[in-house]
Order: structure tokens, then sequence, then C-alpha cells
């Protein structure tokens, strides 16, 4: 998945996601060797443990809303609404309209 669907699914910020990523990789690791160790403590490094989180169903919005294009022209104002769930449907509209 990417970050911005995974952002997207939790509903925050894509930017806010990438920030927290690269912060974190920048962060210095608490377990770091150092140069003048002994071998033995070189060998005890750290382990990768893979922890599965479960997280919450992210909130549905009560009804997505509705997509309103206002069309003048001299005088003429004619105003459409299209349901936000046929959005492909209003995008093919459009085309055809502004062919």
């Amino acid at each position: 998945m990417s970050m911005a669907a995974v952002a997207m699914a939790h509903g925050i910020n894509a930017n806010l996601l990438r920030r927290w990523v690269h912060e974190a990789e920048m962060r210095p690791s608490r377990d770091v060797v150092r140069a003048d160790a002994d071998d033995a403590a070189k060998a005890q490094e750290p382990k990768t443990v893979f922890v599965p989180v479960s997280l919450p169903a992210p909130a549905l919005p009560a009804q997505a809303p509705d997509i309103r294009v206002e069309l003048r022209r001299g005088p003429t104002t004619v105003t459409v609404t299209w349901p936000a769930g046929a959005a492909a449907e209003c995008a093919a509209w459009m085309r055809e309209l502004l062919r």
C-alpha cells in the first residue's frame, strides 16, 4: 500500500504521515554498538520482530458531499448537483458537455 492510501484510510494528511516516517527513520537507534565494545556485546545485536497491530476501521462519513457545478453564460446560470458516489459518471458528462 502507498503512504497516501494509508493516510487516506485513516483520515490523516499524506504529507504528515511522510514526515512522521521520515522523522522515525532519522532517529538514532537506542541500541548503538560502540567501536570499543567487546566482541560478545557485538554478537548480541537486537533482533527485529514483527508485531501485528490491529487498527480500528476508519469512520465513514454519514453521506459523501455532492458535486456541484455552476455553468454561466451571459445572464443564464445552470446549477447541476451530482452524487459524489458517481464521480466517474459526472466526469464523463463534463467531458461530453465541454466538447
